[in-house]
Formats: C-alpha cells, structure tokens, sequence
C-alpha cells in the first residue's frame, strides 16, 4: 500500500470508495492493523479507559498522547496517524499551538479536537502552520458531563441543524478529516454528502465515507458494547484475522448495517 496522505483520503472519497480508521496505542498493534491494509490508525483518547481503567476520556494528558503517538509512530509503515488532543489542551488557539505541535513532533500526521464553531480560529491557525486537523462532531466523549452522559445527538431538527452548521464551518477553517459519533444516519449521510472533506463515521450508520472502531471493541473485548459495535474477532482463527475482516466488512460496505445505526 502506498503512503496514504490526506490527498489520497481526498480521492477516495471521490471516487466513492470507503476507508478505514481503527484506533491503535502501541508499536505491536500499529504493526498489525497497517498490516490489515487500514488507511488511518486514530491514537485515540480512548487509552484512558481501555488502557488506564478511567470512566472516561478526561483523566489523559498531553503526555500520555504524546507517548502513545510515539510508540505508534515507530512502527507504522503506509497508514495516516492521527492523533487526539486531549481534554482542554485546545482551549485556545494558542495552547492549541503548542499542544499540536509536541504531538506532531511525536509522530502524528494530523490532530484531532472535538467540538463545533468555536474551533474554527484554532484549525484555520494550525492549518496555516502546516498541522492538518480533523474535526469531531456529534457524541464528542470530552464533553460527556454537559451531555449529560453517552447520548446520541442531532434528533431533533434544530439539533441537526446545528451540526450540520458547524461541519460546513469547520470545513471552510480547513478542517481536512470530520469525525461524526452517534449522530442519526440519516444526518450523517446528509453532512457527507454536502462535505468535500471525507467524514468518519463511529455510529453514524453506512452513508459516511469511512469507519472507524475502537480496537478493543472490534476484537471483543470492550466492557460496555455500543449497538454500533460489531465483534470481528467472533469466528477468526487470529487477531491479525480480525482486524483484516472489519477492514474488508468496511470497504465491501457489509458493516456497519442498519440496526447499528440511530435514527
């Protein structure tokens, strides 16, 4: 497989082909799911409770980012890194900046942050800077407490709306990758399709341009299972097995189906 850049993201979703992200956190694993002919590897702030044993995402640092991007990096070989600013490390542009720039110099490819408009003078900067950023709208794990927990958002008209809304903004602040979790299918195929960038979806049904799963979820082995969440490792002889049959599940449009999607 040839180095995939955001260019070759680009094309794919042109050419209506789909691509695959599945979160990796350490050299054996990155090794693997390079190998499984994945086109990004998300070094998600997930690691805070499938590796550390946390709640939720808001106990990681900028330092345990910064060493799973590396450990990451180093044994990645054609895949895109992306890598998640953790909680409140992008508060402002300036910090954004700062915070960005250790996580690239650990050997990510492009940062990811969640939130809406708010964030636009921040990707516009970092953009400028040369640190490409993918968006995160929808479920946004980091904003759980406002949320009020793990719920699906943009059911309602005005909900949708502002979604929507904010992808455009994101996109026109240079934003090159969008992220939607646990948004109604329906919605989320809407924003791809509106979108020249290419959007991952996490339980946002089939009509995205690319998957993405927890890698512990995909293997069988989350605590807590999502409807979104499908075992690939069910009937495989290895893991390696597994990884290669979510990527191929995802590209031959097989996963995700519709009962792991919201209306």
């Amino acid at each position: 497989m040839a180095k995939i850049t955001v260019n070759t993201l680009k094309a794919m979703k042109e050419a209506g082909e789909k691509f695959c992200c599945i979160t990796a956190y350490d050299a054996t694993f990155a090794r693997l799911i390079a190998a499984a002919g994945a086109e990004t590897m998300l070094v998600g702030d997930s690691l805070g409770m499938v590796l550390q044993g946390h709640d939720s995402t808001i106990p990681v640092t900028l330092e345990d980012m910064a060493y799973h991007t590396a450990c990451v990096a180093r044994a990645n070989t054609d895949a895109l890194v992306i890598a998640d600013m953790p909680f409140m490390a992008y508060a402002s542009p300036e910090q954004a900046m700062a915070n960005a720039t250790e996580l690239m110099q650990a050997g990510a490819q492009m940062v990811k942050m969640e939130g809406g408009t708010w964030l636009s003078d921040s990707i516009h900067a970092l953009v400028e800077r040369g640190i490409p950023v993918c968006a995160h709208l929808g479920l946004t794990p980091q904003s759980v407490n406002v949320f009020g927990g793990y719920r699906v958002q943009g059911r309602t008209p005005k909900g949708a709306k502002s979604i929507l809304a904010d992808a455009v903004e994101i996109q026109d602040a240079g934003a090159s990758i969008l992220v939607l979790e646990c948004v109604p299918a329906e919605l989320a195929t809407d924003i791809s399709s509106k979108l020249e960038i290419p959007v991952i979806g996490i339980g946002a049904g089939p009509g995205t341009d690319a998957q993405v799963l927890v890698m512990h979820d995909l293997l069988g082995l989350g605590e807590h299972k999502p409807r979104f969440v499908e075992n690939f490792m069910a009937g495989q002889a290895s893991v390696q097995d597994a990884l290669k049959a979510f990527v191929d599940a995802v590209k031959s449009g097989a996963y995700p189906r519709p009962e792991h999607g919201y209306e």
